[in-house]
């Protein structure tokens, strides 16, 4: 196939390289897609058993309005300040397609989720990469100079793991005269939300997904919050049906049951303290986390031959080959008996 098919961004793009899939069935001890290990909520799974053919017979309802109005209700937000996306990351994507293309800048600190540059190359938007400071801080100073049409925070951050405070937040959203987006994947195991600066900040957009804390990453749903005028500008890029039906009713459903989705996160959050107290043991260095994961460095940095081994034991952890994350491996918290196996296959490797 010829080349000249595509548009010059795309010929000297590298794809987004997303963390290993096994089949399904397949034994294995999968900690490297931040999944939740726990199943989503019950009214969840009891719908699906009854689903409706005329759900599928027509178009879904254009703008997600089910999910929209669940949404609403929870997080005390009118339904019109929400925009629902296939996946937080449709709802990424929406936000470059309209506000970037050559010429514009889309700004980001770095290390953090990859697909920022992916999305934004796809555009030809200019892009600046403003390295973390020491000790993961926060470079607001940098990234207010140099004022993206787009700015992207994920917060809590991954690859690291830690949040930035809402108050550095406020600060660049007061500075900035582009899209300020704070990517939330993350906020149901944090401290602390930004939710509020939609409210403050016109030019804020919040971004959450069902994935995370609600155990629906095979769903695909995930949303925005944000002043309608800043919307407006991406609904006329979104899809006419961009969320089918049955996701939609999944979706609702699963936001409503909190009190599931918080036993859940709180099962997670305990299970993140002890497997940090069982990897420093073992001579890790364990980073902060306010996410599902840990990102650790072993104690001989050695950590792409671990990854290999413990994949050999059937066991799929995240290797970073970049810069700076090397010598680490980001590891979701899995069940208690998940960790332990990880632990205790690690022991054996190190020893």
């Amino acid at each position: 196939m010829s080349n000249n098919y595509f548009r010059h961004h795309i010929r000297t793009m590298a794809s987004y390289a997303p963390s290993e899939q096994p089949q399904p069935g397949t034994e294995i001890i999968k900690l490297n897609s931040n999944e939740n290990p726990y199943p989503p909520a019950p009214g969840v799974l009891d719908l699906l058993k009854n689903i409706n053919g005329e759900w599928l017979r027509r178009y879904p309802e254009p703008l997600g309005g089910e999910f929209r109005r669940a949404a609403s209700q929870v997080l005390g937000v009118p339904h019109d300040w929400i925009i629902v996306g296939n996946g937080s990351d449709e709802v990424l994507n929406l936000v470059v397609r309209a506000c970037s293309e050559p010429g514009r800048k889309v700004v980001y600190p770095i290390p953090t989720y990859v697909l920022y540059n992916t999305l934004s190359q796809i555009q030809g938007a200019e892009i600046i990469e403003i390295p973390y400071r020491e000790n993961d801080t926060f470079p607001a100073e940098e990234l207010m100079a140099a004022d993206g049409n787009v700015t992207f925070i994920a917060s809590p951050n991954s690859p690291s793991g830690q949040i930035v405070p809402t108050k550095d937040l406020s600060r660049l959203a007061s500075q900035l005269s582009g899209v300020l987006v704070i990517d939330e994947a993350y906020v149901d195991f944090a401290q602390e939300n930004a939710l509020d600066l939609v409210k403050e900040y016109d030019n804020v957009i919040v971004i959450r997904t069902l994935s995370k804390g609600y155990s629906l990453a095979g769903l695909r749903l995930g949303f925005g919050v944000a002043n309608p005028r800043l919307l407006d500008g991406l609904f006329k890029v979104k899809d006419s049906y961009n969320i089918d039906a049955i996701a939609c009713a999944l979706g609702a459903v699963a936001i409503t049951d909190q009190a599931y989705k918080n036993s859940c996160v709180a099962k997670v959050k305990a299970s993140r303290t002890q497997l940090a107290a069982d990897l420093k043991q073992l001579g890790f260095q364990v980073g902060d986390s306010q996410t599902n994961f840990l990102l650790v460095q072993p104690p001989l940095g050695n950590a792409q031959y671990l990854y290999q081994q413990l994949k050999e034991r059937r066991i799929l952890v995240r290797y970073f080959p970049q810069p700076g994350l090397d010598d680490k491996l980001r590891i979701t918290v899995g069940t208690d008996q998940q960790n332990q196996v990880l632990v205790e296959t690690l022991r054996q490797i190190c020893s």
